[in-house]
Parts: C-alpha cells; sequence; structure tokens
C-alpha cells in the first residue's frame, strides 16, 4: 500500500536531516534545517529568521526520534 504524500515528505525530511553533521547528535536543529530547505528551497544562512511550518517540523522531529 502507498503511503500518503504527507507521509513520505516527512519520512524523507527526518531522513535528510541525518545528513547534515557527522555524528546527528542534535536532532532539534538538524530536522528545523531540513524543513527549512524544504519550504524556503535553502539551508538558512546566518541571520535567516524566516519561519517554517511548526506541525511539519514537529512531525519530522517525531518521525526521526522513532527511529533513532
Amino acid at each position: 500500500m502507498a503511503q500518503p504524500p504527507e507521509q513520505a515528505l516527512i519520512e524523507r525530511l527526518a531522513q535528510a536531516s541525518r545528513e547534515f553533521d557527522a555524528t546527528s547528535r542534535d536532532a532539534e536543529r538538524n530536522c528545523w534545517l531540513a524543513v527549512h530547505r524544504h519550504v524556503h528551497g535553502v539551508l538558512p544562512s546566518e541571520y535567516d529568521i524566516r519561519e517554517v511550518p511548526e506541525e511539519l517540523y514537529l512531525a519530522v522531529l517525531a518521525e526521526r526520534r522513532g527511529h533513532d
């Protein structure tokens, strides 16, 4: 059975969050980076204050924590 698009996106972003550093220990930061890149098309700059959808961020974080 195919997964709903939302779940597939969440899983893809959770996987992408593991690629931001060698240890992948900062799950919150890395999930935020993955969601930011998905929403805005680029990683944030040092002073980037654009918001990301909280619901999506929390879903990605929960997915990642469920598989760490």
